[in-house]
């Protein structure tokens, strides 16, 4: 023991110096060299290298690529198989069925550099962010419009029965989004040709008999352009006394003096 405390160059004399055979007999040397060993064990905990969570992450990764085998038809993969020789069988399988079912082209096909991923995945956490608030805002909104329903007289005596058909429904909506980036990787060049709901192609091959009485049909004119909006009247006020009223009498006043001339 006393080559071990000099060793991790203990600073406690007690359990350095004086007899060998006699350091520890007494309960307060021991009990400080249980708070040294503790300490240095604590120490050597927070400095010691994260080796486990590699391990563990190729343990994960593993896992994922022996699901995505068994989905394609692979032979049972052994736990023990390198990751490299997986993703080649992979990537063989993948390219054979890609050829017999027809695809797009890739929409994304940049190759990015590391910087680019983490500037590419601070985006995609605040696409997510700003999704998460419009989804939350429109879920509120739903849940208002529903329980105005229930205000009716009618609608308190079949609230059971609606709520048995709402609330399935409530709870599939949610505020947050499952798209990830590996769905930006796997997306195709048709996914960017969104038709617009108005496209006369698109309503001759989706228009139904329920759209005939719930389409709005011509809304009129209500008017409120800035261009059509009218001036305010005038405020009238009485004439004021004085003024220049004088300076018109006088020149009334010659004028009728030239005619009687």
């Amino acid at each position: 023991m006393s080559g071990v405390m000099s060793e991790l160059h203990c600073p406690y004399t007690s359990l350095t110096t004086g007899n060998v055979t006699s350091r520890l007999l007494e309960p307060a040397n021991c009990l400080q060299l249980i708070v040294f060993l503790s300490t240095e064990l604590e120490a050597a905990r927070l400095l010691k290298k994260p080796t486990s969570e590699p391990a563990q992450h190729d343990e994960d990764v593993l896992h994922e690529l022996c699901l995505i085998g068994k989905a394609l038809g692979l032979p049972e993969i052994s736990p023990d198989a390198p990751v490299s020789e997986l993703m080649r069988e992979l990537e063989t399988k993948i390219t054979k069925l890609s050829g017999t079912v027809p695809m797009s082209p890739p929409l994304f096909k940049v190759q990015l550099q590391p910087e680019q991923w983490e500037t590419l995945q601070e985006l995609h956490h605040s696409m997510l962010k700003e999704y998460e608030c419009r989804m939350r805002m429109l879920v509120t909104r739903f849940d208002v419009t529903v329980q105005s329903f229930h205000w009716s007289e009618r609608a308190q005596v079949k609230g059971k029965p609606m709520k048995e058909v709402y609330w399935p429904l409530r709870e599939s909506l949610t505020s947050e989004s499952r798209i990830t980036i590996p769905h930006l990787l796997a997306a195709r060049e048709d996914y960017s040709r969104i038709l617009p709901t108005c496209n006369a192609t698109f309503c001759l091959k989706t228009r139904s008999a329920i759209q005939k009485v719930l389409m709005i049909g011509s809304v009129p004119d209500r008017g409120g352009r800035p261009n059509e909006i009218e001036p305010p009247m005038p405020m009238w006020e009485k004439r004021r006394e004085g003024g220049g009223g004088g300076r018109g009498h006088q020149r009334w006043g010659k004028r009728d003096e030239r005619k009687r001339k």
